[in-house]
């Protein structure tokens, strides 16, 4: 007589194996919370070596459950910008016009980052000497977050702008050249030693917020005027067109 694997004593096959997928998930999530407190002390050049020093265990532990660094970035990387999506959602949605919004989501952006700057650099770039891998790895888990950030940019500008002219050219583009001034922005204010004349987090918000809705133009306004040339610079050859060496 055939006995269910359910009725069998201690349980079934497919009871074991919930088990054990439970505990290498419960296991995973162990690795990776001691993998960011170990970036986070370490700085994000630590090897896996040391990363798997700093957590108790063999670095063998850390490949057998990431494959690579790469790997580890990829799992780390969907945890912290998994939290900084959370945080900058939280912040646009008390928001009550699209500039204030912004201000909302560019403030929570970096206060996350300033939190652990090593951490964000260890999820925001590639693995050192593992160019290739790094790419594919972290391309998923930043490409989930800027396009998450992306639409909630746009969400309150589509309603802003209504059916103006333009407007659909202004949300295709403006939203993904936005995340690049303020990532690029921001990464650069992280990596600058502190000084008198580094802004603070808040100031460093409110300048990337101007700079989002005003551009520089006010800067530029208040500038003295550059002194003419004397003769007209000669023209440049487009590249349609053959410059005398190249003939």
């Amino acid at each position: 007589m055939n006995i269910p694997q359910s009725d069998l004593p201690g349980g079934s096959v497919d009871g074991r194996a919930s088990r054990w997928q439970s505990h290498r998930e419960e296991r995973r999530r162990e690795l990776i919370k001691s993998a960011r407190k170990a970036v986070h002390r370490l700085g994000s050049d630590a090897s896996m070596e040391d990363i798997a020093a700093a957590a108790g265990t063999s670095k063998s532990v850390f490949y057998r459950y990431f494959g690579d660094k790469a790997g580890l970035q990829q799992a780390v990387g969907e945890v912290v910008l998994s939290q900084m999506q959370r945080r900058i959602q939280e912040a646009a949605q008390s928001a009550q016009t699209p500039r204030e919004g912004l201000l909302a989501m560019v403030s929570a952006y970096l206060q996350m980052a300033e939190t652990s700057p090593n951490v964000y650099a260890f999820v925001t770039r590639y693995a050192p000497g593992d160019a290739t891998s790094g790419t594919i790895a972290t391309a998923g888990a930043l490409g989930h977050f800027f396009a998450a950030i992306s639409d909630m940019i746009a969400r309150p500008m589509r309603s802003h702008l209504g059916d103006s002219a333009g407007r659909e050219a202004v949300i295709g583009y403006w939203p993904n050249a936005a995340i690049g001034l303020v990532r690029n922005a921001g990464e650069q204010w992280l990596a600058s030693p502190a000084s008198p004349a580094k802004p603070d987090q808040e100031a460093m918000a409110r300048q990337i917020t101007d700079w989002l809705c005003l551009g520089i133009a006010p800067e530029l306004r208040t500038a003295a005027p550059a002194s003419p040339p004397t003769s007209p610079p000669a023209s440049a050859p487009t590249l349609s067109e053959p410059t005398k060496e190249s003939t």
